[in-house]
């Protein structure tokens, strides 16, 4: 049995927490995670490594806020100065994050010089005076508008993905927003996947792909679309809100079609 690696704790705070995993070989690459919005916030969770990281070399960073607070707090600039910190171990960096978990890898990508990032569905900003539609998350009546802009804080040649379904307007919105400040942050429209917008790659077994795209580098758009148009005709998630969308819009025929395709993909999942 293989011995799971200690953690090397980076930041210890109440507020937030950073925990570092090597893999067995030198590592020149520092890949970062951030925990995203949960349902029950109030504590660390006790998540281990990505052991698919560890095993191509590269060293697994994961970050954490206790609240749903988006990582902005009276620790956050003490967390940035432990991640520039780190930085300095390595030469290339790359991070991963999903909604909240999103945010927070473009809010500390100038702190931990990121090379590249996959955000997937991420907010650029939860004050009203700016998306005043955004009104999804209790989180945003303290969200400090101040301590949490991107156009301040993000590193201004960040290059990457911000992978969103369009159909879900809030977050084509946001992530409009993002690519105006982070021009280097290209666009992928992944119609139906949900919030976050790997539902229906979930659903058809692609979201380990998509974790070795976030991985690896260059990371392309048009990859990253690629790998959702391949799967998305195995999606339940996907057929399902395609089929609510063109009834919304009158489109009965590929409403029926859509459906239809529905129900054999369940009709298979029951076998």
């Amino acid at each position: 049995m293989t011995p799971v690696p200690v953690a090397e704790p980076v930041f210890e705070g109440d507020l937030l927490d950073a925990r570092l995993w090597l893999p067995n070989s030198a590592a020149k690459t520092l890949y970062v995670t951030f925990r995203q919005r949960v349902a029950d916030p109030g504590q660390f969770s006790d998540q281990g490594p990505g052991q698919r990281a560890l095993a191509a070399g590269l060293a697994h960073l994961h970050i954490q806020t206790r609240w749903n607070d988006w990582y902005l707090n009276a620790e956050t600039a003490a967390l940035e100065s432990a991640l520039a910190a780190l930085r300095l171990r390595f030469d290339t960096a790359r991070a991963v994050g999903y909604s909240m978990g999103g945010y927070a890898a473009l809010r500390f990508s100038a702190a931990l010089a990121l090379d590249q990032a996959l955000v997937i569905s991420p907010q650029f900003t939860l004050d009203s005076r700016i998306i005043p539609e955004e009104r999804r998350y209790p989180e945003a009546r303290r969200f400090d508008a101040v301590l949490g802009d991107l156009a301040t804080f993000a590193k201004p040649d960040l290059n990457g993905v911000v992978l969103f379904d369009p159909s879900r307007r809030l977050d084509r919105l946001n992530a409009e927003r993002i690519a105006t400040v982070l021009p280097g942050m290209a666009l992928a429209r992944c119609a139906f996947g949900g919030h976050p917008a790997t539902a229906a790659l979930r659903d058809a077994g692609g979201f380990r792909q998509l974790q070795v795209l976030g991985q690896n580098a260059p990371l392309r758009a048009g990859d990253v679309i690629g790998l959702h148009r391949r799967l998305r005709a195995r999606s339940l998630h996907y057929w399902h809100h395609r089929a609510e969308a063109c009834l919304n819009r009158g489109r009965l025929a590929e409403a029926e079609a859509a459906l239809s395709r529905a129900e054999a993909l369940g009709d298979g999942a029951g076998d």
